[in-house]
């Protein structure tokens, strides 16, 4: 009688490899003719030279099972190739989406921002100055559709050098046994 742990384990055993790439992976196929190790890329050459070789010297009944040993890995690399395809289009599917929403969200951002700037209502009026000439402020200057170039930057203010730190005074305490002893202080 069987385990339960044994069995659990084999639950999951089937005849095909689940995920992974099946169109890289090694495999021992065990022919008429003995073991034949490699992709299956490179399975169905062997089987198909076999084959061949089987014709040439008059063996149908070998010929005829090295094509059905080819023909099984063929469809076999045809499945995973498939998959493969399949999984590729679903993530550029994905990506497209992606890109659309991103293109649809800066698509809004350009016109919100459009909308700000051609709102008379939402405008700052200028504020007028001596003789008649408005005052620019550096809040009047966010968004005049100019592109801003290093020339056109205001220089940063020099920062005013700060003061030294005053030297700490060390002042004579008592120590417990009547001492004084120096100390410095905060």
């Amino acid at each position: 009688m069987r385990s339960s742990k044994s069995r659990s384990r084999n639950k999951n055993r089937n005849n095909r490899p689940s995920g992974g790439n099946i169109i890289n992976r090694v495999f021992d196929s065990s022919g008429p003719d003995g073991k034949v190790r490699g992709t299956p890329q490179q399975i169905i050459e062997k089987y198909n030279q076999l084959h061949r070789d089987a014709q040439l010297s008059g063996d149908r009944v070998n010929a005829e099972n090295f094509a059905q040993h080819a023909e099984h890995y063929t469809r076999m690399l045809a499945e995973a190739q498939r998959e493969v395809d399949q999984r590729r289009e679903e993530q550029e599917a994905q990506n497209r989406e992606r890109q659309a929403e991103r293109d649809r969200e800066r698509q809004e951002r350009v016109k919100a921002q459009e909308a700000a700037s051609n709102d008379p209502a939402k405008a700052e009026q200028p504020q007028s100055g001596g003789f008649d000439q408005p005052v620019m402020d550096d809040d009047d200057n966010q968004d005049n559709g100019l592109v801003e170039t290093p020339e056109e930057k205001p220089k940063p203010r020099a920062r005013k050098p700060r003061a030294p730190r005053k030297p700490k005074v060390e002042t004579p305490t008592e120590t417990p046994n009547g001492d004084s002893a120096p100390e410095a202080a905060e």
